[in-house]
């Protein structure tokens, strides 16, 4: 029997590396699409290609970019500017929404049926606000209102809606993942050297993350999964990145926010993962 096949856009980035590691132990056959070359340690096929250009991405999702003519089972598309303030708003706005448009027109023309795609809990607005702002409640989940006042939580709701267009059009699968804070193994200590002492480091992303390889095999259940639909799904924590009780955060740092709709003893998360679970049968088995 041929392996499953996946392509991985952004495979050189940061959470990237995790998701390709994860397939290929899983056993897939991994194709890997970025600008950049993947680590050498992993065993996959890699691509250079601009994916702001809708040709090359055809070109690449296509069934003679690899040598390969078996149809990929599902794309997992992670290639982005990664968060704002590192290139100029329109360049950020040009290669996220282009990028993803482009890797999903791609699956609708070349009959690829299922896609990953990367949201952001910065999409909710907090991230990246001038002023922060509250939430209307806690914890915050999918139906939570998105408000974002920056270029990069904007092409975050577009892309979202542009995933919502082609599965109408092509009947195509697509799980927008809002991602926490990707944390590595190799962050954990330096988060957890302040974590007790300046809960504020944390407080705009409500000390969310999401661990690298939780995050990997998230995205292999996406891909995995049939019947879904095209739906936002959060992919965070179960538990928050500080020591403190989460009861306490929310006194100290967001005394306005009255309506708690869970139980804040210990250390829950702020962020709901309950969908992840609900519909993917995602556990997380990486904590802080």
């Amino acid at each position: 029997m041929s392996k499953k096949r996946v392509l991985i856009t952004g495979g050189a980035g940061k959470a990237g590396h995790w998701i390709l590691k994860h397939f290929i132990e899983q056993g897939y056959d991994v194709t890997s699409v970025d600008t950049r070359s993947p680590a050498a340690e992993l065993a996959c096929h890699h691509l250079t290609a601009d994916l702001t250009d809708l040709g090359q991405t055809i070109d690449a999702l296509g069934p003679h970019a690899t040598g390969n003519r078996a149809p990929y089972d599902g794309i997992v598309h992670m290639a982005a500017i990664p968060r704002p303030q590192m290139h100029a708003n329109q360049e950020v706005w040009r290669i996220n929404t282009n990028t993803t448009y482009n890797v999903l027109e791609a699956c609708g023309l070349l009959g690829i049926k299922k896609a990953v795609i990367a949201s952001s809990e910065s999409s909710y607005g907090f991230c990246f606000a001038d002023e922060l702002f509250d939430p209307v409640y806690l914890p915050i989940d999918e139906a939570h209102p998105q408000l974002p006042a920056d270029t990069y939580g904007l092409t975050k709701v577009v892309n979202e809606a542009t995933a919502a267009m082609f599965h109408r059009r092509d009947g195509t699968q697509i799980l927008s993942y809002r991602i926490g804070n990707v944390v590595c193994p190799e962050d954990y200590e330096s988060i957890k050297a302040r974590a007790a002492e300046h809960p504020e480091d944390r407080l705009r992303i409500f000390w969310s993350y999401i661990d690298s390889r939780d995050l990997a095999s998230a995205c292999r259940l996406g891909i995995e999964g049939d019947n879904l639909g095209c739906e936002p799904i959060i992919i965070a924590s179960d538990d928050s990145s500080s020591p403190l009780p989460s009861q306490e955060l929310i006194s100290r740092f967001l005394p306005n926010v009255t309506d708690l709709r869970a139980d804040f003893s210990g250390r829950k998360s702020l962020i709901s993962n309950q969908r992840a679970k609900d519909l993917l049968g995602w556990k997380q088995e990486h904590f802080f």
